[in-house]
């Protein structure tokens, strides 16, 4: 592999070949065992025998092992035709397919988790193995699932616009799940959400590359050096990613200057406002819960209005937050944990620290677990002086 045509790079162009292949007829999976090949074959030759046209090459050797794929197999007859059309070798088109395999790969006959591995795979170029290590699952169990997603698109074609929401949402499931195994998938939705906003013209698209910044731009402060959860109101805002947030509220600015807002973007407007907030006690919470009631208008979401009865507790005192969480469903996740927080605000620390406790009970993940249980544990001691 020559220097200039590292992992990444090779990474970087496996999209938009993949999309070409699938362009001229070849099924989804077909199309993916072939570039892979190519991949291969690119790791063989190209340290001694560097391309002009790193992409036109690894088109025209995907496409010829697609080709040689389909001549072996008798069962494919029916490609045949495309055997016939065989086009002439030469440079890279200049369209680039890659928006498609974005739709395509957020299908919606999909699971979220098959949608969330097929991107990966086949618009971010990991392996099963990194997909699998991330997810902390089996590498076979990894194989099955994109197999399975590979069939269940390898049918459809590229001849309607995809949904944008639907991939935008499953980017935003890649950034969520954070960080293991040795990819940081955190970064790598926001490197495809990059690349997705350099594809095509969207304002929800930038709102939610704003919204992955000025989240990322506070993930060093997010936990402490035991591991344990640190919340918003505690961090160390100087330690805070300055640029990122600059980056991110000027995409934000941008977007919202088109008028036409989505809940990203509205989700995004509320970051930024954490981050513009130089202590926690001088954020503007009035705007926050502006921003929760556009956002409740655009999604009539459950957690949102949960999200929103915290940002009435901080903006209009804990029993206007109480009243807002009581026209809520109790069996919601998180419930419990904002009725602790806006009771301990009021005062209440014998209610607190039971619900805490409740809370801490229903946790979905360890450091949550612990958190709830260290403020319960906390306001008991309190009560005991």
């Amino acid at each position: 592999m020559t220097p200039s045509m590292d992992e990444a790079a090779l990474r970087s162009l496996t999209p938009s070949v993949l999309a070409v292949l699938v362009r001229r007829g070849a099924d989804f999976a077909a199309a993916e065992d072939a570039v892979q090949d190519a991949l291969v074959e690119a790791v063989r030759v190209w340290p001694a025998r560097p391309p002009r046209d790193a992409k036109g090459w690894l088109i025209t050797v995907a496409w010829r092992k697609f080709l040689d794929a389909t001549r072996a197999d008798a069962a494919r007859r029916r490609r045949e035709d495309l055997v016939d059309r065989e086009p002439v070798p030469g440079p890279a088109p200049a369209a680039d397919d890659t928006l498609q395999l974005y739709f395509l790969c957020a299908h919606p006959s999909l699971t979220p988790s098959s949608a969330v591995a097929l991107t990966l795979r086949a618009v971010g170029g990991l392996t099963t193995r990194q997909i699998a290590q991330a997810y902390l699952v089996p590498e076979a169990t990894m194989a099955q699932r994109i197999s399975r997603a590979k069939r269940a698109v390898s049918d459809v074609r590229f001849d309607r616009p995809g949904d944008v929401a639907t991939v935008l949402r499953v980017l935003y499931l890649v950034f969520n799940e954070g960080y293991s195994g040795d990819v940081d998938l955190a970064a790598e939705a926001i490197r495809l959400t990059r690349r997705l906003a350099a594809a095509i013209d969207h304002p929800e698209v930038a709102g939610l590359l704003a919204l992955m910044l000025l989240h990322h731009a506070r993930r060093a402060t997010r936990t402490a050096p035991d591991g344990s959860l640190v919340p918003l109101a505690e961090q160390d805002r100087g330690r805070w990613d300055t640029e990122l947030i600059a980056e991110g509220v000027g995409i934000l600015q941008a977007a919202l200057a088109r008028d036409r807002l989505g809940e990203f973007q509205a989700q995004a407007a509320i970051a930024a406002l954490h981050a513009d907030a130089p202590t926690a006690g001088e954020t503007d919470w009035v705007q926050i819960v502006e921003w929760y009631d556009e956002l409740v208008r655009l999604t009539d979401s459950p957690v949102v209005r949960l999200n929103r009865a915290v940002a009435v507790g901080e903006a209009d005192g804990p029993r206007a937050g109480l009243a807002a969480l009581a026209a809520l469903d109790d069996s919601l996740p998180r419930h419990t944990a904002v009725a602790a927080h806006l009771h301990e605000r009021d005062g209440d620390l014998a209610t607190a620290a039971r619900l805490y406790a409740e809370a801490a009970h229903k946790a979905p993940d360890l450091a949550e677990r612990d958190y709830l249980t260290r403020r319960a544990a906390r306001l008991n001691a309190r009560r005991c002086r």
